[in-house]
């Protein structure tokens, strides 16, 4: 494979770019760029139309031609296996880490391809781990759009890419805090359903058939009165063991797919 460019040093000027890139979020949104590990994110993060500005690979590791097929040789850079190690976050890794240009994730640009959206909102979740499979579960459903009100955390976080499976990229997915979604939502006629543990209905009894947003808290504090003072309606999840709260995510697809069922007998 003909590759213009090797690099054996992990004192490199690009080897240390990417470092900062991993492990500072202000440098993320200073630059624009951020960085993804693994192959099958960097094809989801093609599919949905990332720009791709450099790809680190180990030959050690994987096998050179797929890369050409897809990658020109000046965005190819070899590193040594040493290096590789230093820059990868998994111990199990596919020799494959790329920097990428971001995208944008404002509440403004937000936009779907249907007149009868089903969306989840997550307010201030804080673990990247409960972000990531809050969107693995929204890819699952292919949930119109995930909103983040008030996040805690930007959205390329090496945690939420690898936790999503690179779902973060193949998700309609934008941020904004609690007020102007509200007031997004109630400009756009939505349904708010609200998971709280007050004057709430069980989830089966309400219709998420008209333009619908599933909103959850943190597992901590729940949802913020401005959420529950604006929701259409409270629901709740009925549990039956001692405690009376779930995992965000587990709570998230329980709703979700109670509410793709009713739909698709809907329809």
């Amino acid at each position: 494979m003909q590759v213009t460019k090797h690099i054996s040093s992990a004192q490199n000027p690009l080897i240390k770019k990417v470092l900062v890139l991993k492990e500072k979020s202000r440098e993320r949104k200073k630059t624009g760029l951020f960085v993804l590990e693994g192959l099958r994110e960097l094809q989801i993060a093609i599919g949905a139309g990332y720009f791709i500005e450099s790809v680190l690979f180990c030959e050690d590791i994987i096998e050179n031609n797929n890369l050409l097929r897809t990658f020109n040789s000046d965005q190819l850079i070899s590193v040594s296996a040493d290096v590789y190690k230093k820059l990868a976050y998994r111990d199990t890794t596919e020799g494959v880490i790329a920097i990428a240009k971001s995208k944008d994730h404002q509440l403004s640009s937000l936009e779907f391809n249907t007149r009868n959206p089903l969306i989840l909102i997550a307010e201030a979740p804080e673990k990247p781990g409960n972000i990531g499979a809050l969107l693995r579960t929204a890819d699952a459903a292919n949930l119109d759009a995930v909103l983040i009100a008030n996040p805690k955390t930007d959205l390329y976080n090496p945690n939420i890419i690898r936790s999503s499976v690179g779902c973060v990229f193949s998700r309609n997915v934008k941020t904004g805090n609690t007020s102007e979604i509200i007031s997004y939502l109630k400009k756009e006629g939505f349904q708010v359903f609200c998971a709280a543990l007050t004057a709430s209905k069980d989830y089966t009894t309400v219709s998420f058939t008209e333009p619908s947003a599933i909103v959850v808290g943190t597992e901590h504090s729940g949802l913020s009165n401005e959420w529950l003072q604006n929701s259409t309606q409270n629901i709740i999840i009925p549990m039956e063991g001692e405690i009376d709260s779930m995992n965000v995510s587990v709570s998230a697809a329980i709703l979700i797919f109670e509410a793709k069922r009713q739909r698709k007998l809907n329809t």
